[in-house]
Formats: C-alpha cells, sequence, structure tokens
C-alpha cells in the first residue's frame, strides 16, 4: 500500500455503512476510511487511541462524560479505555487513524462489527 489515495473519494464510494476499509498504513496503525448513517454501538478501546477525522458531513460522538459534534475537515481523537458511540444523522464520510490491533468495535459485538480481514479488502 504506497500509492496515491484519494480518502473522500474512495469512502464516498463504498456501498456499505460502517464497514471502514484500509486505505494506508503508517507504522502500526492503518488509515481506513468508512461511509456512516445511524449509529454503531457503545464500545471502548481498552488500549488504543481513535482518531476521527470527518471528510464530508456531521458526525456526532456520544461519550459518557460528553458528547462532540464534527463537521466536514475537524479531527478528534477519543482516548483509550473511552465508552463513545458514532453518531451520523445523515451520511458522513470519515477517515479513522487506528493501531492495527484497534478491534472495530472493541469487545462489543454487533451486525455492524468488521473484522480486520474484512477492512483490508480491496476497495
Amino acid at each position: 500500500m504506497n500509492d496515491v489515495v484519494a480518502p473522500a473519494r474512495i469512502a464516498k464510494g463504498l456501498t456499505e455503512l460502517w464497514s471502514p476499509r484500509v486505505v494506508a498504513e503508517l507504522d502500526d496503525s492503518y488509515v481506513k476510511v468508512a461511509k456512516l448513517h445511524g449509529s454503531l454501538a457503545w464500545h471502548s478501546h481498552d488500549d488504543e487511541d481513535e482518531l476521527f477525522y470527518v471528510l464530508d458531513g456531521t458526525l456526532r460522538i456520544e461519550m459518557e462524560a460528553r458528547t462532540v459534534v464534527l463537521g466536514r475537515g475537524d479531527v478528534f481523537v477519543v482516548p483509550k479505555g473511552v465508552r463513545h458511540n458514532p453518531v451520523a444523522e445523515e451520511e458522513c464520510l470519515v477517515m479513522l487513524v487506528e493501531r492495527k490491533s484497534t478491534l472495530h468495535t472493541g469487545n462489543e459485538t454487533s451486525e455492524r462489527t468488521r473484522s480486520v480481514a474484512e477492512q483490508l479488502r480491496p476497495v
């Protein structure tokens, strides 16, 4: 994966919601894109931070202590161990930076949970 990529174009072309796809690798991290709409699931990542960068649309990240709303071009890092639930009232395109060990929905499993193998499928 050492090619020029267009994260917004790739995310826009995705057909599955809440199904991140790896578009680049950076040391021990993956750069992923996803198309979101609706609510994912309350979960946490015990040992990893999770960076959200909104490519288009609006994303609300609910956490137990507060809620943040991100618009196009905004970045927010959910610290490791913080329970959170990403919500997109309308279609939203995001780029994520996560360590390769990060499980999609932490220790929670739902119909939206995707394995690392699924996230590594070609786009």
